[in-house]
């Protein structure tokens, strides 16, 4: 029973494993060509080898943070922006009013300026 589970996990590790070296490679394949295809031509900028694709991907990713995965934090759906649209759900019109014009002067607008004209 033990041995199973255990064969199990391996097989799952190693299938994981597997898949992200494809994974990379083919990324690290379609950045390199397409690099190469497009970047010399618009703004001549010289060719590239896989591995400096690869370090561009990764310097993509720690830039612009595609490993940290979607909906936590300050992104979408984080914990803050809930909290802050409980609190905001618990105003009364007036303390809206109030924030709206806090955060204009903050941003160094004064309610006169931010309101529209009709």
């Amino acid at each position: 029973m033990v041995q199973h589970i255990v064969g199990r996990i391996v097989g799952t590790i190693v299938k994981v494993i597997v898949f992200l070296i494809i994974a990379i490679a083919v990324f690290g394949n379609v950045v390199h060509y397409l690099w190469n295809w497009l970047m010399p031509a618009l703004f001549h900028l010289p060719l590239i080898t896989f591995w400096q694709a690869l370090g561009l991907m990764a310097l993509g990713w720690i830039l612009f943070g595609g490993l940290r995965g979607g909906g936590r934090g300050w992104g979408r759906g984080g914990a803050w922006r809930r909290g802050m649209h409980g609190r905001w759900e618990q105003m009364s019109p007036e303390e809206r009013e109030k924030f709206r014009d806090a955060m204009r002067a903050r941003c160094g607008m004064r309610s006169e300026e931010a309101t529209p004209k009709a």
